[in-house]
């Protein structure tokens, strides 16, 4: 109630000025800093879709963080097919350990970035993950990897 309540006293400004407001979904589950936000509020998709549709503004939009939806709920794609009209900004990272997006990690993303872009979400897409090498190669290889 209280997040809807506050949203709504700045949505106005974000529709005069044509931006989105995005409300990201976070884990919960692990209590490690860079890797969890024990105490969220918002750590499930249907939570943060729920805000938008109570704010009722195509500007309120769900930052969809693959990494903590992952930790969180798992079934990215179905996810992403069925809230796309709600989605206004993707991030990335591997599961576990909020490394590269390599194949270390249990996350198919050339079969997820497919089907953001089936949905044919237009926006982009940012790689949030702490490289344990070198940072410019790793995010070399994220672009690569999520090329569609």
């Amino acid at each position: 109630k209280n997040t809807v309540e506050g949203l709504k006293q700045v949505i106005g400004h974000a529709e005069k000025k044509k931006i989105n407001i995005c409300l990201e979904v976070l884990n919960t589950r692990v209590d490690k800093e860079m890797i969890g936000v024990p105490g969220y509020l918002c750590d499930t998709v249907e939570w943060a879709v729920e805000v938008c549709r109570q704010i009722g503004s195509a500007r309120m939009k769900v930052l969809f963080d693959i990494f903590h939806v992952q930790i969180m709920q798992g079934d990215i794609i179905a996810r992403i097919r069925e809230y796309q009209e709600f989605i206004g900004h993707y991030h990335t990272a591997g599961v576990r350990g909020r490394h590269e997006i390599d194949d270390t990690q249990e996350l198919n993303y050339p079969a997820i970035m497919r089907a953001i872009a089936e949905t044919g979400y237009k926006g982009y897409v940012a790689h949030e993950f702490i490289p344990r090498g070198d940072p410019v190669e790793a995010l070399r290889q994220a672009v690569a990897l999520c090329g569609v």
